[in-house]
């Protein structure tokens, strides 16, 4: 490169480096330059990893006597609970849901593909066969 060029492509780099465009919707308004924060955004060194956890679930209701199939990426007390609270829906009725069996899987994709399989089946029988032991009422 040329002095000339070199000093334009600085003096370019210079004005650009901290743009405020886009401000309002950087945490804590960060400095920007180009498109990228200024202060890296760098994940803390810990050397613990947490991969995201999926769920398949069975629900059984003593008052309906019936089973609800399905599958989370929440905890599965927090989707109890909103299962248990009063919405409109299927389980949102009564209150007396419990948990009777799980099955815990690493992706979103396995979990809804397990879940699809066990409705798929439609038999109360081969629900309770999947349950075994693990409900007290059978």
């Amino acid at each position: 490169l040329q002095s000339g060029e070199s000093a334009k492509k600085k003096s370019y780099f210079k004005y650009r480096e901290f743009s405020s465009v886009g401000l309002e919707h950087l945490p804590y308004k960060q400095r920007v330059g180009g498109s990228t924060p200024s202060t890296p955004t760098v994940p803390p060194k810990s050397g613990v990893f947490y991969f995201m956890t999926y769920h398949v679930y069975i629900l059984y209701s003593q008052s309906k006597n019936k089973y609800y199939i399905g599958y989370t990426g929440d905890s599965l007390d927090e989707r109890l609970r909103k299962h248990n609270s009063n919405h409109k829906g299927f389980t949102g009725r009564t209150g007396d849901w419990q948990i009777v069996y799980t099955e815990k899987y690493l992706t979103k994709q396995e979990a809804y593909k397990r879940e699809r399989e066990i409705k798929s089946w439609k038999s109360r029988k081969k629900i309770e066969a999947v349950i075994g032991l693990g409900h007290p009422d059978l």
